[in-house]
């Protein structure tokens, strides 16, 4: 890959991309662009070219000259492109509030990448990657899919294994977190430490080894409970049991909380399901202020108060991947891609998120090896419900879905998750078109919606 790089962005209008911004103008040198691409739906035409306009005064600011553009046609933007990243969300944040509010209705964890949430967003989804993946093999062959469009690892998944677009990486920022932050608690320099992970998206473990090969993770774990804890910020604080975690020896992420202290978490959720501070609302509610900020004509630089939109260098892990494969740089990087026997424990080709080598050609996986009991069983239940949910969206398959239901564990079997499935898709019934004629029979069955909340959204075409 030679010359100027030309990038296109579906989803521009998110409020993540001043950071993808940032990222490629610190990288500039390695990264010389020529065109950054914004592509996005027409409902969120207004924040996509809030953004473009200051995405233009950034690269204006830097004294690089890169020219951006917005379309609502990716066909206009993906013919010559060399990358292609995706941020979107399909049906917006509203859809997020729905994927949230429902499940909590019922007393059932409500998340967007976890539960009943994560598989009503993935269901949403990949049909769209589909189409996308079509469009680029039309207009743009040689390009290469960079997928932070959550959930990340279902998405990627179904991007490879079934599309086979193989020029697909997907990203997460929690691994990026650890890295950032797990070094200071220790005393160290980013530099020093050796993060190993393995697993699934939002549910990998990973080993910390410092500069002499010493491992460290036992140190960490002790850490996890305390304030020098690498967890994201946008997951509820609970205490995770050290005595369980101790026992395997392993760093989990942040996500794991949801499934090793699910009473606790629900309960919080619970709380602030009834005073409308949802994860989704919030998220609303901040994103209705960083807009505010994008639109100032003198704003060119990425506002502090974006850390607090959570997702924290999503955007930056987009750009570092991109840059590695573009310099063959051989940067080791935890990324999800193909198993390639990494994790003896899961099938070959699946997906996994594991440390890996990035270059010019992909993603490299490293070995991890075997898991032990505890963790192969979490990780083969959750990869057969990601195959089971990848099935449902692909082929609008009811059966499938409620194999996915049946499967996860933040899902009580029985009536009630039946009915929250159902009504998350009478709630979503716009952007589930593979599913019509199982929501018709649905509506014909007299099903409603039981949040009002959610009512009101969907009553609004939202």
């Amino acid at each position: 890959m030679r010359g100027a790089v030309k990038i296109v962005t579906i989803g521009g209008g998110s409020s993540y991309t001043p950071e993808l911004v940032e990222g490629f103008i610190t990288r500039y040198d390695s990264l010389p662009m020529a065109e950054h691409w914004f592509v996005d739906v027409e409902e969120g035409r207004d924040k996509v070219e809030t953004v473009a306009r200051m995405a233009q005064r950034m690269w204006d600011a830097s004294g690089h000259k890169v020219s951006v553009h917005v379309s609502f046609d990716r066909r206009e933007a993906l013919p010559g492109a060399d990358f292609v990243t995706t941020q979107f969300r399909v049906g917006l944040l509203y859809a997020r509030i729905k994927d949230e509010r429902i499940p909590l209705s019922h007393g059932i964890i409500g998340q967007e990448t976890n539960g009943a949430g994560g598989i009503f967003k993935a269901l949403r989804t990949i049909p769209v990657m589909k189409a996308l993946v079509d469009d680029m093999r039309e207009l743009c062959p040689d390009a290469w899919l960079i997928n932070f469009t959550n959930p990340s690892g279902m998405v990627t998944e179904a991007v490879i294994r079934h599309f086979g677009w193989q020029r697909t990486i997907g990203l997460c920022n929690v691994p990026i977190l650890a890295e950032i932050r797990e070094p200071a608690s220790l005393g160290l320099e980013a530099s020093d430490l050796t993060i190993q992970c393995a697993g699934l998206n939002h549910f990998h473990w990973h080993r910390v080894f410092d500069a002499t090969g010493r491992e460290r993770t036992s140190e960490l774990i002790a850490k996890l409970n305390g304030p020098e804890s690498s967890m994201p910020a946008n997951i509820e604080g609970v205490d995770i049991p050290l005595d369980l975690i101790g026992t395997a020896d392993l760093l989990p992420c942040g996500y794991h909380r949801y499934y090793l202290t699910t009473q606790e978490m629900l309960a919080h959720q619970l709380d602030d399901y009834a005073a409308h501070t949802t994860r989704a609302e919030t998220v609303k509610r901040i994103e209705d202020e960083l807009f505010a900020l994008y639109a100032d004509p003198d704003l060119d630089h990425k506002p502090e108060q974006l850390a607090l939109r959570g997702g924290a260098h999503y955007s930056d892990a987009a750009c570092g991947t991109i840059a590695a494969v573009y310099t063959n740089s051989h940067v080791r990087m935890t990324v999800s891609t193909q198993n390639r026997g990494a994790i003896r424990d899961l099938p070959y080709d699946c997906i996994v998120e594991v440390s890996s080598l990035i270059s010019a050609i992909g993603a490299e996986p490293l070995v991890w090896g075997d898991m032990r009991p505890h963790e192969r069983g979490w990780l083969q239940v959750m990869k057969a419900m990601e195959e089971c949910t990848i099935k449902a969206a692909i082929e609008g398959d009811y059966g499938a879905l409620l194999e996915a239901f049946d499967l996860n564990p933040l899902i009580p079997n029985g009536a009630t998750a039946r009915l929250v499935m159902h009504e998350l898709l009478i709630a979503h019934e716009r952007f589930l078109p593979q599913f019509a004629d199982v929501i018709a029979g649905l509506k014909a069955d007299g099903v409603t919606i039981t949040d009002e909340t959610v009512r009101e959204l969907v009553a609004h075409g939202r």
